[in-house]
């Protein structure tokens, strides 16, 4: 069932029509999921490019790397787990910095 019920219907010259595809294509989104968008303030980003995804993909097999260490140095007492802990959360936090950078809108003020 559809969740959204009422419908509106917009009239756009050509150029706004060109830019309203662009900017839906360039951040990987429908027309119709840009403009619910911007009517809640916000501003969708651009879709990363191929090099972004690496490097979270890089960055993942570190953290599995990271864990794997973890797990045997804890299996044998020889981690300081507050350090360790402490590694692991800068870590998750520099991961959510770079979605935030790439990915996630931004609000402005409307």
């Amino acid at each position: 069932m559809r969740t959204r019920e009422i419908k509106k219907q917009v009239w756009l010259n050509e150029e706004e029509a060109k830019l309203l595809s662009q900017r839906a294509y360039n951040a990987g989104l429908t027309e119709s999921d840009l403009l619910r968008f911007l009517i809640r303030g916000y501003e969708p980003r651009e879709k990363p490019d191929n090099r972004f995804y690496e490097s979270i993909k890089q960055l993942r097999l570190f953290g599995i790397n990271l864990n794997q260490i973890a797990r045997k140095a804890n299996s044998i007492n020889h981690i300081d787990k507050e350090l360790y802990n402490k590694e692991a959360e800068n870590w998750h936090r520099f991961v959510e910095s770079i979605k935030d950078e790439y990915l996630r809108p931004k609000k402005t003020d409307i």
